[in-house]
């Protein structure tokens, strides 16, 4: 039997090929799109969905994310090169924190918020899953985006209608 943290490195790696994918295909020319007025543009969701990476690197290494004491800005990511080097980036990342960690810290307790205001308390374990299911969804969201924009898109776990 595999230890989750080797468990988890496989799905690492096999969601990582299908984020890249989707990632290269963002149109530089459209960052500043968006759906709708209350939707993230192209930038914004691209460039979070290439920092997700970096929730397993905050879940592993780290007791708590403190938004107020440590303000997580975003990587300005104004092209689809700049994209794909982020992302390369925060996998890395998150590459050496499953490497450095073992599977004994994963029921410790982990927090995000800001300041007295907690927004998440999970073991940090579901890190690992909340991190792969905000990937999935938000990919899922520059999915339909570029589908809105005619731009044919890969399919992640089998081929798309684009692909077939």
């Amino acid at each position: 039997m595999i230890s989750f943290i080797e468990a988890f490195k496989k799905e690492l790696e096999a969601e990582a090929i299908q984020t890249r994918r989707m990632l290269e295909i963002v149109p530089t020319d459209k960052m500043d799109w968006r759906p709708n007025p209350k939707s993230m543009n192209i930038k914004t969701l691209a460039t979070h969905l290439a920092e997700i990476p970096l929730m397993i690197v905050m879940g592993l290494k780290h007791d708590k994310w403190d938004f107020g004491n440590s303000p997580f800005e975003a990587a300005d990511c104004n092209t689809t090169d700049d994209l794909l080097v982020c992302f390369d980036n925060c996998i890395a990342e998150a590459r050496i924190a499953l490497d450095e960690s073992t599977d004994d810290i994963l029921q410790d307790p982990w927090t995000m918020g800001m300041g007295d205001q907690v927004w998440l308390q999970i073991e940090k374990w579901e890190t690992f899953r909340h991190a792969m299911g905000q990937n999935a969804h938000h990919r899922a969201q520059l999915q339909v985006c570029l589908r809105l924009l005619d731009i044919p898109v890969p399919g992640p776990y089998g081929p798309s209608a684009d692909e077939m």
